[in-house]
C-alpha cells in the first residue's frame, strides 16, 4: 500500500523530511517541494521508501552513477549544485546553533579533487548463495554489486576487479570480507579483513592474485601476503611509507586544503603540538617551519611519521609518540610552553582533550573535525574555558554525502 507525501525539508542525512502527526517521516532521495509516492519500510515507522516522484523539484538533476538510489555510498547526487552547497554548509551552521554557538561560518570549500582515494568493498554471499562484491545498500546489510564508482580517484582504477578476484579466491572459506583499497603513489594497497588465518595454499593463491593485478601490497589483517613495491604517499616534502590499512583523508585535494587552512591559522607559531596526528598530514607540513610534537594512538602510524620526519631534509625537529588521548589527554602542564595546538580527532570528537585544553593556557587551538555534532560539543567546551572562536570553514571532500569537514581557529 502506498501513500502520497509532499516533502517539506532536506534532513541532515540528505533525506526528504515530512512532519508526521507523531514524529518526522524520512524519505531517502526525495527533495523539498516534491510530491512523491512512497511505501512503508518494515520495522521503521519513521521511514518510507520512494516509489515514484509525481511532481519533481526544479532542483532535481540526473545522478552521475547508475547505482545511485540503491548503493548507500551517496545521498545527494540528485540535488543541483547550488542547493547542495547551501544544505551542506547549513549542517555545520545548525550544529553550532544547537550547541548555543553563534559565529559566522565561511563558504563551503570544494575539496573533491580527482575523487576518493580509499574505499572499503564488502564481499558477502547473497541470495541463493551467490557471491556479491560492492558497497552496502542504503541503511541495510545487503551488498550492491558494482562495476564502477564515479566518485573515486583514477588511482583506484582496477580496485573493484582486484577485490572480486580476492573474494573469489577466498570464497571457499564462506566468510564475509571487508577489502580496504588505498590509492598510493606506488599503486593499490589492499588489506583484507574477515578471512581468518590462511593456510599456505590459500596465501599462495592470494599472492598470485596480487601479482596478476599488480598490487603494490596485499595484507590480511595487517599481515603481509605479497608486496611488489612499498606503498608510499607524499606529505609536503616528506615521503611516508604506509603501514597496512592506513587512515588517509578521503581525497588528496581534501588533505591539501585542510593542511592549507591549518597552516594559515597556525601562522608564525614556533612550537606546535599535533594531537591525533595520524600519519602526519599536518605535522610534516608544519615542521617545515616549526618544532612539532605529534601524538597519535596508532603505533604503526607514529612509526611511519617518525621515519618520514627523520629522512626528510630541511624539517624542524619532530617528536612522535603513541598515546591514547581519550584515556590520557595532554594536560595543562604538558602544554605550558606550546604556541599552538592542532586537534584532529576521529568522528567521536575529543571531549577529554578539549576539557584539558580549556584548562590550559595555550594561546591558539586549530581544530579539524569530520563531525559537526562532536565538533560543536568540543567547541563549546573550549569557549567555556576562555577561547574565542574566530574562524570556521566547512570543507567538502565527501561529495554527495552528508559528511562535512571543518577547520576552526580558537584564540585564548
Amino acid at each position: 500500500m502506498t501513500e502520497r507525501l509532499t516533502i517539506a525539508t532536506l534532513g541532515r542525512r540528505g533525506d526528504g523530511v515530512v512532519d508526521g502527526p507523531a514524529f518526522p517521516i524520512y524519505v531517502p532521495y526525495a527533495l523539498p517541494g516534491e510530491t512523491v509516492e512512497v511505501e512503508a519500510v518494515a520495522g521503521h515507522p519513521d521511514r518510507r521508501r520512494l516509489v515514484r516522484v509525481e511532481v519533481p523539484s526544479p532542483d532535481r538533476i540526473a545522478p552521475i552513477c547508475p547505482h545511485f538510489g540503491v548503493c548507500g555510498g551517496c545521498a545527494t547526487q540528485h540535488l543541483a549544485a547550488a542547493p547542495y552547497l547551501s544544505w551542506k554548509r547549513g549542517l555545520l551552521v545548525e550544529a553550532l546553533r544547537s550547541a548555543g554557538i553563534e559565529t559566522p561560518v565561511g563558504d563551503l570549500v570544494d575539496a573533491h579533487g580527482e575523487g576518493r582515494r580509499r574505499i572499503t568493498l564488502h564481499a558477502r554471499r547473497g541470495t541463493r548463495d551467490i557471491l556479491q562484491v560492492g558497497f552496502a545498500a542504503q541503511r541495510a546489510h545487503e551488498i550492491v554489486p558494482i562495476d564502477r564508482c564515479p566518485v573515486t580517484a583514477p588511482g583506484l582504477a582496477g580496485a573493484i576487479e582486484a577485490a572480486w578476484a580476492i573474494a573469489e579466491t577466498l570464497q571457499p572459506l564462506k566468510k564475509p570480507l571487508d577489502i580496504q583499497v588505498t590509492a598510493t603513489d606506488a599503486g593499490l594497497d589492499v588489506d583484507v579483513r574477515g578471512s581468518g588465518p590462511l593456510n599456505a595454499d590459500r596465501a599462495r593463491a592470494l599472492a598470485a592474485v596480487s601479482d596478476h593485478h599488480r598490487l603494490a601490497r596485499l595484507t590480511r589483517h595487517g599481515e603481509l601476503v605479497a608486496q611488489r613495491v612499498a606503498p608510499t604517499v607524499g606529505i609536503g616534502r616528506a615521503v611516508v611509507a604506509l603501514p597496512p590499512g592506513p587512515f588517509l583523508q578521503a581525497t588528496a585535494a581534501g588533505e591539501a586544503q585542510l593542511a592549507r587552512l591549518v597552516d594559515a591559522h597556525v601562522g608564525e607559531a614556533k612550537s606546535v603540538v599535533d594531537l591525533f596526528a595520524g600519519l602526519g598530514p599536518f605535522a610534516l607540513r608544519l615542521a617545515e617551519r616549526a618544532r612539532v610534537r605529534a601524538v597519535e594512538i596508532d603505533a604503526a602510524a607514529v612509526a611511519a611519521l617518525a621515519q618520514a620526519a627523520r629522512t626528510t631534509p630541511g624539517l624542524k625537529p619532530v617528536t612522535a609518540e603513541a598515546r591514547d588521548l581519550f584515556r590520557r589527554p595532554l594536560v595543562a602542564q604538558e602544554l605550558a610552553k606550546v604556541d599552538a595546538v592542532v586537534l584532529d580527532p576521529p568522528r567521536q570528537g575529543a571531549e577529554a582533550q578539549a576539557r584539558a585544553l580549556a584548562a590550559s593556557r595555550v594561546p591558539l587551538v586549530v581544530a579539524v573535525s569530520c563531525n559537526s555534532a562532536t565538533f560543536a560539543r568540543d567547541a563549546a567546551l573550549l569557549i567555556a574555558g576562555g577561547y574565542r572562536l574566530t574562524d570556521v570553514t566547512p570543507v567538502d571532500q565527501f561529495r554527495y554525502s552528508y559528511h562535512v569537514e571543518i577547520v576552526a581557529k580558537f584564540v585564548r
